[in-house]
């Protein structure tokens, strides 16, 4: 059985007329908290520059690591406690985005004589450092620690940005946006780029 055709009429042939903003369907869809979502945050395009890449993972971080809790039927999970399991799971996010992922392991002054790794990407030429907060480390500590990660990879000689991922749950930061801005520098040779999430 073929279909029969349908037939136009005159005016469904003529050009449909752009539907005003304000009579739109959707424009009568409520706006209050009820309907809100948050902004779907978009991944930059391939080849992008490689920072904005790490600060969008890390924009995301704190929402993986509360799924990661809600597993059921008591199973383990990562649970994000301190400051190398927040970089084993931003390492494993990196993936995503990164074939080559380097470390570079070294034991700063305020570390106690703990080592810790920096994670190099983009040949070596962006330093990604992870913080997290916790009780007793204060702002001006994780300040002190920045500048001194700073000098190391500043004098590093490949590197050209170190991206400092603060990881902040429990937002004991005050004022996040006033430490990144505060933080933050731009040089010829150096790039200081500070991220506190969540916020």
């Amino acid at each position: 059985m073929h279909p029969i055709p349908s037939v136009r009429t005159e005016h469904q042939t003529q050009e449909s007329t752009p539907i005003p903003p304000h009579l739109h369907p959707r424009s009568s869809i409520p706006t209050g908290s009820s309907s809100y979502q948050e902004p779907v945050l978009q991944f930059p395009q391939a080849g992008s520059d490689p920072a904005e890449l790490v600060k969008m993972l890390c924009c995301r971080f704190h929402s993986v690591a509360r799924q990661l809790r809600l597993r059921g039927e008591y199973r383990t999970t990562l649970s994000v406690e301190d400051e190398f399991d927040a970089q084993d799971l931003l390492h494993a996010l990196l993936r995503i985005q990164f074939d080559n992922i380097d470390t570079d392991e070294w034991t700063p002054s305020y570390s106690s004589g703990t080592p810790r790794a920096t994670l190099l990407l983009n040949d070596g030429r962006l330093a990604v450092i992870v913080k997290k907060t916790r009780p007793g480390l204060s702002t001006k500590d994780l300040s002190d620690q920045l500048q001194i990660d700073a000098e190391r990879y500043r004098s590093h000689g490949r590197c050209t940005t170190l991206l400092c991922f603060m990881y902040d749950p429990e937002g004991r930061i005050g004022n996040p946006r006033g430490l990144e801005a505060s933080l933050a520098s731009v040089s010829k040779s150096f790039v200081i780029d500070v991220l506190v999430a969540p916020k």
